[in-house]
């Protein structure tokens, strides 16, 4: 008899699934997601207003923008190539190689510009040099995020 009545109550119950995602296996949250994204607007956005508020030539502007750009290709670039090898998708040496090389150089031509720019406040080089590496994590993991939910989905399929 109390398995007939749960079993009517279960009947009756309606389950609003419309409205709710599931999330797939391997798959990062939303939470997760929406918080690499913000930090890689935050950091690039940041980046970007520093560079259009300064007092510095446009040539200058230019270098560290360029430098932005670069650094965030290599960040991803090298996520890439060194996901792809631990998953046993063919990498050649020299691109895994190259990704390396082009992310060292990133950083040490931020750091180089920012230790000898004597137009920059010191205070100025931090918020650069810290703006400048929140936008490549951020970069890696949203990169990061895409490809596991990619890759969830297509499972799931």
């Amino acid at each position: 008899m109390s398995e007939d009545k749960d079993l009517i109550i279960r009947k009756n119950k309606t389950v609003d699934t419309k409205n709710k995602m599931e999330r797939k296996d391997g798959e990062p949250t939303a939470a997760f997601k929406g918080a690499s994204w913000a930090a890689l607007l935050v950091g690039v956005g940041a980046y970007l207003i520093g560079l259009f508020n300064a007092t510095m030539e446009l040539n200058e502007k230019g270098y560290y923008f360029a430098l932005l750009i670069f650094g965030l290709y290599a960040a991803v670039s090298l996520q890439k190539a060194v996901r792809d090898k631990d998953e046993g998708v063919p990498v050649t040496n020299i691109y895994y190689g190259l990704s390396w090389v082009a992310l060292i150089i990133a950083i040490l031509l931020m750091g180089i510009g920012l230790y000898n720019a004597g137009s920059i406040i010191l205070s100025e080089k931090g918020f650069y040099g810290m703006s400048f590496v929140l936008s490549l994590f951020a970069a890696i993991t949203v990169q990061k995020n895409i490809r596991d939910t990619h890759r969830a989905h297509e499972r799931s399929e």
